[in-house]
């Protein structure tokens, strides 16, 4: 009797063993299938740069902007300006005209436009494209670019740049002239600017809204661009656009200058370029900064903007935007 009991406690022992290890393996498998759909899911879309410019050309990256090629566009126009969200690009230009692709670049469709005026540059924020151009034009799309209306303009003044952050979208343009929205672009209103110059580009980072312009013009803003301070500027040249990534705030402009800010855009460097054309756009991305320009001219880096590559260009036609598709 005394060996039955034992050799069932021992069988029971076993059994308890063997249903462990079946709910530790099953519990392995469980996280390994999580880790790799979050893994697949994240890298979707990431490395691509998409860039537009004259007589409607767009050129596209899938890795990281070391390598281009020329798109299908959809218009004869100059594109000047372009915006990603809610996988969806926008680009906008001549005679109003605004272009849409919805898978990373590859195809473009015509979008209905309210207006027949020049748009110089658009941006993105909660579900809602903001385009901005001359005579102080403003129009916006809440159906990721299909449809637009005007939005109220405070200002019949040229408008080259928009920017959102905090709920706030800021645009910039001639004679320093500076109006921000605080209701997704429905309206907006003048901000008081430093500045008489031209101001041609606006970004937000780190809570700050830093625009670049004339005579290298620079400011910015701690208040959600409702005021804005001159910066310390090392360049008299102008700087056309300017983008924020790794901390670090990149501006671009005329004879190829290009200057950098590691401290909130307070202070400001010029970084080795390689070309001395006009650059007019630049983006971040996958930590890599891209700048377009004259005659197609493509550059990039990869040290945050500390040193700088030409890149080879499949158009000698100008560049006047890029943007990075997420």
């Amino acid at each position: 009797m005394k060996h039955l009991l034992i050799i069932l406690s021992l069988f029971l022992f076993s059994l308890t063993l063997i249903s462990c290890a079946k709910k530790d393996s099953s519990s392995s498998s469980g996280t390994t299938t999580t880790t790799t759909d979050e893994t697949t899911t994240s890298s979707s879309g990431s490395g691509i740069f998409v860039g537009v410019g004259s007589s409607g050309n767009i050129v596209r990256s899938t890795d990281n902007g070391t390598t281009w090629d020329n798109a299908t566009t959809p218009t004869a126009n100059d594109v000047a300006g372009i915006g990603f969200g809610n996988n969806t690009i926008v680009g906008v230009g001549e005679s109003g005209n605004i272009v849409r692709s919805t898978d990373n670049g590859t195809t473009w469709d015509n979008a209905t436009t309210p207006t027949a005026t020049r748009l110089y540059g658009v941006g993105f924020g909660n579900n809602t494209f903001v385009g901005v151009g001359e005579s102080g034009n403003i129009v916006r799309s809440t159906d990721n670019g299909t449809t637009w209306d005007n939005a109220t303009t405070p200002t019949a003044t040229r408008l080259y740049g928009v920017g959102f952050g905090n709920n706030t979208f800021v645009a910039v343009g001639k004679s320093g002239n500076i109006v921000r929205s605080t209701d997704n672009g429905s309206s907006f209103d003048n901000a008081t600017s430093p500045v008489a110059y031209y101001l041609s580009g606006v970004t937000f980072g780190n809570n700050i809204f830093v625009a670049v312009g004339s005579s290298g013009n620079i400011v910015r803003s701690t208040d959600n661009g409702s005021s804005f301070d001159n910066a310390t500027s090392p360049t008299a040249n102008k700087l056309q656009k300017v983008i924020f990534g790794n901390n670090i705030f990149v501006a671009v402009g005329y004879d190829g200058n290009i200057v950098r800010s590691t401290d909130n855009g307070s202070s400001w460097d010029n970084a080795t370029s390689p070309i001395n054309t006009t650059l007019w756009g630049v983006e971040f991305g996958n930590n890599t900064f891209v700048a377009v320009g004259s005659s197609g001219n493509i550059v990039r880096s990869t040290d945050n903007g500390t040193t700088w590559d030409n890149v080879t260009s499949p158009t000698a036609n100008h560049l006047f935007g890029v943007t990075f598709v997420e």
